[in-house]
């Protein structure tokens, strides 16, 4: 009756983690051998794994990922241009913490966005928040704010945010509102959070394509100068995981 009491009340206490090592105790037959100081330590372990499971869970929730993709399944074996010790220095993700970019150019279907989103999850496995939009979607959501007053809302979200993947950037030609829009959120973020952007466009054709040679400049030198680059190469990853022939 004891025991159950403690476990209401550290499920009171909402220590789930340690309530559910104490019950797995109990229904432990030798568990007596291990002293005092060795079972709590095995409750507290519990409940900071519970606790971290948990901020993990949440911070992937929030980043919208477009793909479930972790960097233990990013494929060396097909020639693509990745550098796989090159990846493995991302994973440590030492370029969080010095607030560099990654940008992630190659055709349609080379892994692009599959290698970004796997980069984030690392990044939310680590504890970093982090968020996923596609660039159309992100300009778009911006002119809505701007329309019903929670454009600075927004943009001080995206500052915030430690890690922004910004996917398929150049699509299609930059308006004058995207292009200010885009200065905006690079300019907040510059030297205090880290942006993922991919696109089919080469880096020497993105002034021509943000079109503004002013704003054009501004941008690339925050986001390229401390940038890690990855430019892939060879024939679309769907196509080969499709399992269709020619």
């Amino acid at each position: 009756m004891l025991n159950q009491q403690t476990i209401e009340k550290l499920l009171a206490l909402k220590l789930v983690g340690m309530a559910e090592a104490f019950k797995d105790q109990m229904m432990q037959p030798d568990i007596d051998r291990l002293s005092f100081e060795e079972r709590f330590g095995l409750i507290v372990d519990r409940q900071w794994t519970w606790k971290e499971d948990r901020r993990m869970q949440r911070y992937l929730k929030a980043a919208k990922l477009k793909l479930n993709a972790c960097v233990e399944d990013i494929d060396y074996r097909t020639p693509r241009g990745i550098d796989q010790s090159v990846i493995m220095r991302l994973i440590s993700c030492d370029w969080i913490r010095h607030h560099q970019n990654i940008i992630i150019t190659g055709p349609t279907g080379a892994g692009k966005t599959f290698l970004a989103c796997a980069l984030a999850n690392k990044a939310c496995r680590e504890g970093y928040r982090t968020f996923y939009i596609r660039s159309p979607k992100l300009y778009y959501q911006l002119a809505v704010s701007r329309g019903d007053g929670s454009y600075g809302k927004m943009i001080n979200k995206l500052a915030k945010t430690q890690i922004l993947v910004l996917d398929d950037l150049g699509l299609a030609p930059m308006t004058d509102p995207e292009r200010r829009d885009l200065l905006e959120v690079i300019e907040d973020r510059h030297g205090s959070a880290s942006t993922i952007i991919t696109s089919q466009l080469p880096i020497e054709n993105w002034h021509e394509h943000i079109g503004d040679p002013t704003i054009a400049d501004a941008i690339l030198d925050r986001l390229i100068h401390n940038a890690h680059k990855i430019n892939l190469k060879g024939g679309s990853m769907r196509k080969k995981h499709s399992g269709l022939t020619k």
